[in-house]
């Protein structure tokens, strides 16, 4: 090999050798500059995400609230309560002499007038008592009879020698007692046959016999109806006036004003769906039951047709008269705080008062409030019992599924619509759902 060609071939090694360091430094360059861009975009993108976590958590401590404002009360309000209804009249029959039942003629349900005979009793024992009162008033008349005569015969005599004046007065005075005797005897014979009448079980007024505790050979007590095996008695006939009928209804305190002459009120009840029946205000027990602060109160209801029935239940709704100038409020827009019953005002800065109210009636879903607020006041509707004096707040026109109960309903937003959201809000539910955000 000449000297020409070997260097030729040290050269070309030479560059051969030097080829492949450089390549390597610039792949380590150029992955240098890679990771300074990577850890750059790194830091920016996580000062970002910072960036929104601090704004969506100062959005998040702000709550979404939905105003309203107070309304005036109705010009009549309902009340519903839970009746009794009772008969016009209603008269236990008990038997008023001892013995058996010799038959009964009048069963449940049937109509009977005055005097109509319910049952008859047989009572041997009073029978032979009255025979005996009877014979001891003949026994005394004729000592009576023979005791007058005497006494005139006497008197006759009487200022001659033939007798003294103190047998003539004996004999006055014998036939005087005599005289009284009958009288006595009179009374008892009496008393009897009044007794014997009450063999005869009538009834005491036009009605409807709703009960009858006795059958053929029932033995009866004077002192009341048939006998137990306790010895205890019950009555044999019940009998109603049912041409009109009283109901029985406990009106609450709070309503106790309204009960006058001239209030109505309307009864339904289950037998009769579809009908109501009216009824009128009779009368007030005048006290409140302390247990329960109500009053027992007196309504009357005609019945010419008997088609309601003593005993019945019934649903008793009054439509009461109320002062249309005293506002109302939905009861969930109360807080009950130390300081008594509040509602939470909201400012024009969007900060929280939360004022004092005084409260009147409870109408149910809503209340009525006679001091502390105006027409024009806007507060909140639902509020958080966590809610604090100057608190900010942020007012939404709506929130689904809510709506007011004292203004305008507005038509809430369409299932999937973020419009009602803050714009943090939007865009974590739209990265969620992997699209741009509702404009």
């Amino acid at each position: 090999m000449t000297v020409h060609q070997q260097a030729r071939r040290g050269s070309f090694e030479g560059h051969s050798s030097r080829r492949p360091k450089s390549r390597i430094g610039l792949i380590a360059l150029i992955a240098v500059f890679l990771a300074v861009i990577l850890a750059a975009w790194g830091l920016w993108d996580r000062h970002n995400h910072l960036a929104d976590l601090r704004t969506a958590a100062t959005e998040d401590a702000v709550p979404d609230v939905q105003l309203i404002s107070p309304t005036r009360g109705p010009a009549s309000r309902s009340l519903d309560l839970p009746g009794t209804i009772n008969a016009w009249y209603a008269a236990p029959i008990y038997a008023q002499v001892s013995g058996y039942v010799q038959m009964w003629f009048k069963d449940y349900g049937a109509t009977v007038q005055k005097g109509t005979l319910l049952a008859t009793i047989d009572a041997p024992s009073l029978d032979e008592q009255f025979e005996t009162a009877k014979a001891n008033l003949a026994v005394a008349q004729a000592r009576y009879n023979l005791a007058k005569v005497t006494a005139h015969r006497y008197s006759a005599l009487s200022g001659t020698q033939a007798v003294a004046q103190q047998e003539v007065d004996v004999q006055v005075a014998t036939a005087t007692a005599q005289k009284s005797e009958v009288e006595a005897a009179q009374h008892e014979v009496a008393r009897y046959q009044a007794m014997e009448a009450f063999k005869n079980v009538v009834a005491p007024f036009d009605g409807v016999v709703t009960a009858r505790n006795t059958d053929v050979g029932s033995y009866v007590s004077a002192a009341g109806g048939d006998v137990h095996s306790s010895g205890g008695s019950s009555e044999l006939f019940s009998v109603s006036d049912i041409h009109k009928l009283r109901i029985y209804v406990s009106v609450p305190q709070d309503y106790s004003s309204v009960l006058k002459p001239g209030l109505t009120a309307s009864l339904t009840l289950s037998q009769f769906p579809g009908r109501t029946f009216p009824a009128q205000f009779l009368t007030t027990a005048n006290a409140f039951n302390p247990q329960t602060r109500t009053v027992v109160t007196e309504l009357t209801v005609d019945n010419p047709n008997h088609m309601i029935w003593p005993g019945t239940y019934t649903d008793v709704h009054f439509k009461i008269p109320s002062d249309p100038d005293i506002l109302i409020v939905p009861e969930q827009a109360l807080l009950f705080r130390d300081q008594g019953m509040q509602v939470a005002l909201v400012r024009p800065d969007g900060t929280v008062h939360l004022q004092d109210v005084k409260l009147g009636l409870n109408l149910g879903q809503t209340v009525q409030v006679v001091a502390g607020l105006k027409p024009t006041d806007r507060f909140i509707n639902d509020p958080s019992a966590g809610l604090l004096e100057g608190e900010h707040v942020h007012v939404v026109t709506g929130v689904p599924g809510v709506a007011s109960p004292s203004a305008p309903q507005e038509e809430a937003p369409s299932q999937g619509s973020t419009s009602h959201l803050s714009t943090a809000q939007r865009e974590r539910v739209e990265a969620a759902r992997g699209g741009a955000p509702d404009q």
